[in-house]
């Protein structure tokens, strides 16, 4: 396993308070930066959690193996936005949907990739239109968007437009 040695990982931010703040900018990204700030001063900012530029890099050395080392500083911080929302993540009743964005301790129009209603499977579809009143139309086109924006960042394979 690679080595460990570098600091926290994942800063939650919240209702009210942020384990970040504006001046963690080269580490934090000017996103995650911002939103801890907005938290901070008791802005409705929804909850989530960021993770470190240098996770990023990190990244780029070793690869998947990164799951191992994150996994025991996004885990509760999951479940905090969990308990937040009152949504839990994968519950094929009362799915919670996330948003990942990229970036960067500078705003780079085009460089920042984002990736909708991550948790939105086959298994969550049926919850997910019981909770939006059987509009089944609105959870498939949330379904599509996630599939082609997966595709996209992640696979690096733009679908076609539909």
């Amino acid at each position: 396993m690679a080595d460990q040695s570098f600091g926290k990982r994942v800063y939650f931010f919240g209702p009210g308070k942020a384990e970040g703040n504006a001046q963690m900018r080269d580490s934090l990204g000017g996103k995650g930066a911002g939103l801890a700030e907005m938290s901070n001063l008791g802005l409705p900012v929804p909850p989530g959690f960021t993770l470190t530029t240098e996770v990023c890099n990190f990244y780029q050395t070793i690869g998947e193996e990164i799951h191992a080392l994150l996994n025991p500083e996004m885990e509760p911080a999951l479940r905090g936005v969990e308990k937040i929302v009152g949504r839990e993540f994968g519950n094929p009743l009362n799915p919670l949907l996330v948003s990942v964005r990229s970036g960067a301790k500078f705003s780079m129009p085009g460089m920042m990739d984002t990736i909708l209603n991550v948790g939105l499977t086959e298994k969550t579809i049926p919850g997910l239109i019981k909770l939006s009143q059987g509009n089944e139309r609105f959870v498939y086109d949330s379904y599509r968007r996630l599939v082609m924006m997966y595709s996209d960042v992640v696979m690096e394979k733009t679908p076609p437009l539909i």
